[in-house]
């Protein structure tokens, strides 16, 4: 009788999605450039980027609109959008050509791996994960990528001073969120009231925000700083 094999639980559900034309010809021909591919080693920044910088990683860049918005608000940064969703990376390479913007590089696969394997100790100076899937069936829970142990790897991968923002719209993932990180002793709470902040200046207003508000869904920001 074969032994079971162990799956890792995912925090996201990998949708195929149908790819336009324009997605599918920016992945052709601006991949190359932008993107960083799959390897087990450590990354080396200055193999990807024309100048050093501080890197600043966001998980789950979904079409890309806050990606492509930050790096063009704060240009002395560099930055590294993770997402596994081909349509949304295609989405981002098309805004990232549009607008003339270099400080960015893309990886296309599972953010837990890539920080475990690509990302070396204390290089980071900061990750950002805006409107992760919050899973809110119980069962599901277990999928939210804000777990003690990808925590552990956060802290890892990011230098001291560092800051860690997460932002949802889901009131059961924002408390979820700050139960986890108050257990954490790699991180301090920004909020004057130990709980949200409100939203710094760096992260873009977006679509997919006010579609939210709309529903009635208040949107927390948590700001966390390494120690």
């Amino acid at each position: 009788m074969t032994e079971p094999t162990h799956r890792n639980i995912r925090s996201f559900v990998l949708r195929k999605g149908r790819l336009t034309v324009a997605q599918q010809h920016a992945l052709d021909e601006l991949w190359p450039h932008y993107g960083i591919e799959k390897r087990e080693t450590v990354l080396d920044f200055d193999d990807h980027f024309d100048r050093p910088a501080e890197v600043i990683v966001e998980i789950g860049f979904g079409n890309g609109e806050s990606t492509w918005r930050m790096a063009q608000q704060e240009p002395e940064k560099n930055f590294i959008g993770i997402e596994v969703h081909e349509p949304g990376v295609g989405h981002l390479l098309m805004a990232l050509e549009e607008h003339d913007i270099e400080n960015v590089r893309i990886a296309c696969e599972d953010a837990v791996p890539f920080l475990q394997n690509r990302i070396a100790d204390g290089s980071l100076a900061g990750v950002r994960i805006y409107f992760a899937d919050p899973w809110p069936k119980k069962r599901h829970h277990k999928r939210r990528i804000i777990q003690p142990a990808f925590v552990d790897h956060l802290a890892r991968c990011m230098k001291s001073g560092g800051i860690l923002h997460l932002a949802t719209d889901w009131q059961p993932y924002a408390e979820h969120m700050l139960e986890v990180m108050q257990s954490s002793q790699d991180f301090t709470n920004l909020s004057p009231t130990g709980d949200y902040c409100d939203r710094p200046d760096w992260r873009p207003y977006t679509k997919y925000e006010d579609r939210g508000e709309s529903l009635g869904h208040a949107v927390r920001d948590l700001l966390y700083q390494r120690s």
